[in-house]
């Protein structure tokens, strides 16, 4: 059993920043990737930033060079460094954590972004 607990989500204004925190425990020998996803209303859910064991990161067109992902693998913990936030950005965020062979997600964190 994986457990992911997320934290650091809120309402900021046009511009602020926020830091999301993932932190997974459990049956856990050995992590793959880290990453976010989000999903506002009516909308699917997309991928925001993942980072690789090798640490090699990818992140969605609409948020590269103001988010941030990162990791600590000493802590079995994922970060996502959100600067110069949009409206656009407002949704429910989800860390996800990939082992060998499954899968798990957080609860998800909200995102609110006010103009």
């Amino acid at each position: 059993q994986v457990q992911l607990v997320e934290s650091g989500g809120g309402l900021v204004q046009v511009g602020g920043s926020l830091r999301l925190s993932c932190a997974a425990s459990g049956s856990i020998f050995s992590i793959n990737t880290m990453g976010w996803y989000r999903q506002a209303p009516g909308k699917q859910r997309e991928l925001v930033a993942v980072v690789s064991s090798a640490d090699i990161t990818t992140y969605a067109d609409a948020v590269k060079g103001r988010f941030t992902i990162s990791r600590n693998n000493a802590k079995n913990t994922v970060y996502l460094q959100m600067n110069s936030l949009k409206p656009e950005d407002t949704a429910v965020y989800y860390c996800n954590v990939r082992l060998l062979l499954s899968s798990h997600w957080g609860q998800g964190t909200q995102v609110t972004v006010s103009s």
